[in-house]
């Protein structure tokens, strides 16, 4: 019997086996991150525990090891129910649940841009309060200007399709797109993260994709089975994507791009150009970009 799991805590680790470190080429022990999950994302279970963790799939086709204790245990029906209710996006760098439609509440839980929670009322007791549950059955309260649509579906977990919205208006979805990853700007860097707390390259452009309804791939290449496919650099537009070795960026319009950099001195979801007389121009990233890549 397949069995699923909803994350329900602020963010958890999907590490790269059962175990949180490894050593690398020169001895050393780091994290073995993999990707991140957040809060009310569903992920297929693939296999038994392993010394405390669970070998799990997710939604966007990316896999991974979850610990038992970061994951409530369900089954597809309650999934499919789950996904089918009226699943909305946390919509705020974080955002606090409280119990009352007030801001002297008590505070239930904070939650990340990206994690999914479930609305009840989005116009509730109180003008600018939206009415919301929890993973545990509790209710709470929430500003509903940080609330936005869910425009992705998770039903890949059991279809083994990656569902794709359909793209309407082209104009709109590169403005939208582009506009999610501005609002992750001055996020630390963290390799493997995907939130506000913390954020990589392709965490940055997967996520903000994500959230307008188009699911790439997780990692900085360009990935047989996913829409995005190459194009010639000069035919690039905003919200097309631009690839380096092992990093990859938004092309913003006008040479700019956003992107999420470990670089010392300029860490972080910042902006940089192309231009060679900018003063945010990356010598190093201009001479290494090998390829640029589009959904269109």
């Amino acid at each position: 019997m397949e069995q699923y799991g909803i994350v329900h805590k602020p963010v958890v680790t999907l590490w790269e086996g059962p175990e949180e470190t490894k050593k690398n080429k020169r001895g050393e022990t780091v994290s073995a991150i993999a990707d991140e999950a957040l809060y009310g994302t569903g992920l297929k279970i693939m296999g038994d525990l392993i010394r405390g963790f669970y070998p799990v799939r997710t939604f966007y086709d990316y896999p991974g090891y979850v610990k038992e204790s970061d994951l409530l245990l369900l089954d597809l029906k309650d999934l499919k129910a789950l996904e089918e209710s009226r699943l909305m996006v946390i919509d705020g760098r974080y955002v606090d649940i409280l119990s009352l439609p007030r801001v002297q509440g008590i505070r239930l839980l904070s939650l990340p841009k990206g994690a999914l929670i479930k609305g009840l009322d989005l116009n509730s007791q109180r003008e600018g309060w939206a009415r919301v549950e929890l993973l545990s059955g509790q209710c709470g309260y929430v500003r509903n200007q940080h609330l936005r649509e869910k425009k992705f579906s998770q039903e890949g977990l059991w279809t083994g399709i990656l569902p794709q919205r359909e793209i309407v208006d082209e104009t709109k979805f590169r403005d939208g797109v582009t506009e999610t990853a501005m609002e992750y700007l001055g996020t630390q860097y963290r390799w493997g993260g995907k939130s506000t707390d913390g954020i990589d390259c392709s965490g940055l452009t997967s996520e903000s994709y994500l959230l307008n309804g188009i699911i790439i791939f997780r990692d900085a290449k360009i990935e047989p089975g996913f829409p995005v496919h190459e194009i010639p650099k000069e035919e690039m537009l905003p919200g097309d994507l631009m690839y380096f070795p092992g990093h990859i960026a938004m092309y913003l319009g006008n040479g700019a791009y956003i992107h999420a950099t470990g670089k010392a001195g300029s860490s972080g979801v910042r902006i940089n150009s192309l231009n060679p007389e900018a003063t945010d121009y990356r010598a190093d990233l201009k001479d290494s970009w090998y390829a640029s890549g589009s959904i269109f």
